[in-house]
């Protein structure tokens, strides 16, 4: 159960107005809206409707110069090291797009990886890239020797989850890393599920590729994302799937020659939702005031109260088996998990349903009546 050592160091619930009528067990899908970041955004529509266009030079492209350095500061990344994206499905693009499968046609993924992932390059089949699935032995998480054994001298890219959607259980990225590149393979990191509840060093943990962004845990809502390209990668990264402010002169205007930015720029594609990024910068100035190593424990803490709360009321959570490779996803076997879910909403306590289950998401937001308000609804005959 959290402690005073763990507890935010004042009440952050007033910050999160969807707590003055439901209880909120859904951050895995959606994070919850602050009040920072609403103000944020009715500034940006301010701006529009007093500048127009003029918002653009005078404030507008600040405000994302802005967002890239604190994206890369929350990731322990160089600068210059972030690209913007509407969704992390872009941000794969521009990478998959980026690399040479001539000689490496292999990308190697997970059963227990988001879709998306494997999306990107089952797309490209037709051009000779063969997708290598490695299925979990538990359905919970994934040993590293298994990663090891497929990949080889063919890999061209390792792709993977920071924490699965589908059981929360964290991964080792340092270890997966150095079978990458031990093989001469790539690592490339969905961190959806990462940062903002779990923190991220991009430079200790030897990533190639880390994409994240607002929608989850890093509490900026949908549209806007980030890619992180290790910087010694940006000279031979060129995208086919590109836009104008890929460009290192795009108001330059010139449809003849395409001559990208020399930093992670070069992996960006069309203007960004200039909304979707106010309500980012309002997020992350939550985020950045409590800081990644306080979000963890707190977080951390929930976890196992719910959990513990979970057993002690007949359940039996599909999480990892060591608390420090769980994240503040929880997953609960249930014969009619729609169902549970569309009962608990009833009660105002929303959670979420993935086939088998009802993922129930705490956040550092989150305090334990939460839990047991939950568990009572759920397990009521």
């Amino acid at each position: 159960m959290p402690t005073a050592a763990t507890a935010p160091p004042r009440d952050y619930r007033a910050e999160f107005p969807i707590f003055r009528r439901t209880v909120y067990l859904n951050s895995c899908s959606l994070g919850a809206l602050s009040v920072r970041s609403r103000a944020r955004v009715n500034e940006c529509l301010d701006l529009w409707e007093r500048l127009g266009a003029a918002a653009w030079y005078e404030i507008w492209w600040a405000a994302l110069a802005d967002l890239r350095a604190r994206y890369a500061r929350w990731i322990g990344a160089a600068a210059g090291s972030i690209a913007l994206h509407p969704n992390i499905s872009t941000a794969l693009a521009s990478v998959a797009e980026s690399l040479d499968y001539r000689r490496r046609p292999r990308v190697v993924v997970t059963s227990l990886d988001f879709p998306t992932l494997a999306y990107q390059w089952l797309a490209r089949a037709g051009e000779g890239v063969e997708v290598v699935m490695v299925e979990s032995p538990d359905g919970v998480s994934l040993p590293v020797e298994a990663l090891a054994r497929a990949v080889d001298g063919r890999t061209a890219l390792l792709a993977t989850s920071h924490v699965f959607f589908s059981t929360g259980a964290i991964q080792d990225l340092r270890a997966l890393a150095d079978v990458a590149h031990a093989r001469g393979a790539l690592l490339l990191v969905d961190g959806y599920h990462g940062a903002g509840q779990v923190p991220v060093d991009v430079a200790a943990l030897d990533v190639d590729f880390y994409c994240s962004g607002g929608l989850k845990w890093m509490l900026g809502g949908p549209g806007i994302a980030f890619l992180y390209a290790r910087p010694e990668l940006w000279p031979a990264l060129h995208p086919r799937a590109t836009g104008w402010f890929a460009h290192r002169d795009q108001f330059r205007f010139d449809p003849r020659t395409l001559e990208p930015h020399d930093d992670a720029r070069r992996l960006e594609g069309g203007t960004p939702a200039m909304t979707a990024v106010y309500a980012q910068l309002g997020g992350l100035d939550v985020l950045e005031e409590l800081g990644s190593e306080a979000i963890r424990r707190r977080t951390m803490a929930l976890t196992e109260d719910l959990i513990a709360q979970a057993c002690a009321a007949g359940l039996e959570p599909r999480v990892a088996t060591r608390p420090e490779e769980r994240s503040g996803i929880v997953m609960l076997p249930r014969a009619n998990p729609a169902g549970d879910v569309r009962r608990l909403a009833e009660a105002g306590i929303v959670t979420d349903t993935r086939p088998g289950h009802v993922r129930v998401s705490p956040y550092f937001y989150n305090v334990p009546d939460d839990h047991r308000a939950a568990i009572e609804r759920l397990t009521r005959d």
